[in-house]
């Protein structure tokens, strides 16, 4: 086993007794960080828009996993969401809010109908899931983890919709922790920021611009480390952050992005 495997070897049990929703989990970054922290030992609730998706990853999963309907934008979605959650396990100890879109395109190319949907996903869904987590957990105490981007920390001319959505995370998510801890609920909140991740995300990326192969290129050339980073890596820094491990982190901003944010 190389270094690399062993450094993202699962703690097996780390999350044993844990009940965590995972949003946008059917598949990519949202699948891995699902796999990882049943593999650590925890339920998981595999939270997302395509049903049937969402439905086959919780059966590779066994009886660790529950699969949820979810429109991260539609509170009536959060309400039965929540509902579910609560009739089938009584409590709740993580949420990972995941979902998301990437829309390319300058000041001048994007169209404000596409921010809108942007801003809906990315920042109301998130907004919506940290609602439901410390409806959730406020009693009891627990983990919240809101996926930003290294996006959200460093501007790029191309992508002004997605820059504006994860800065907003960044800066809800403080938020988020300075709350829970002034309520002394026992929640905390923190963001992952991850480089550019070969997920399905990056081939509808690619999908929309003239020239995949330089854009792919220039994904690739703007990591110091000199890969893309891959789902894996993102899972073991959200399996971390759910975890009693990290239990002195609260409204921080985690960069896991092969130093793109160091330049």
């Amino acid at each position: 086993m190389n270094n690399d495997s062993q450094a993202l070897r699962p703690h097996v049990d780390r999350l044993a007794g844990h009940h965590i929703l995972v949003t946008g989990a059917a598949s990519g970054l949202g699948l891995a960080i699902a796999r990882r922290i049943v593999a650590e030992g925890a339920r998981v609730a595999i939270c997302d828009l395509d049903a049937a998706g969402a439905e086959a990853a919780a059966e590779t999963l066994g009886d660790m996993a529950i699969a949820i309907p979810l429109d991260v934008t539609s509170e009536g979605d959060w309400q039965r969401c929540c509902d579910q959650v609560r009739s089938q396990w009584g409590r709740l100890d993580g949420v990972v809010n995941n979902a998301g879109i990437t829309t390319m395109g300058s000041i001048e190319e994007l169209d404000v109908a596409d921010l809108r949907h942007e801003l809906e996903v990315d920042v109301i869904g998130v907004f919506l899931g940290c609602k439901a987590g410390i409806a959730l957990m406020k009693t009891t105490g627990g983990s919240i983890v809101n996926m930003s981007s290294a996006a959200g920390l460093k501007a790029d001319p191309d992508l002004v919709g997605y820059n504006s959505a994860k800065a907003a995370v960044t800066m809800m998510t403080k938020s988020v922790a300075l709350h829970c801890a002034r309520s002394a609920y026992g929640i905390r909140c923190n963001s992952v920021h991850p480089g550019i991740i070969r997920t399905p995300i990056v081939d509808k990326v690619l999908s929309q611009v003239e020239d995949p192969e330089a854009t792919l290129a220039a994904f690739l050339s703007v990591h110091p480390i000199g890969r893309m980073g891959t789902p894996e890596d993102i899972a073991a820094i959200t399996a971390y952050l759910l975890s009693d491990e990290s239990r002195f982190a609260t409204g921080a901003a985690f960069s896991i992005d092969g130093g793109m944010t160091a330049l």
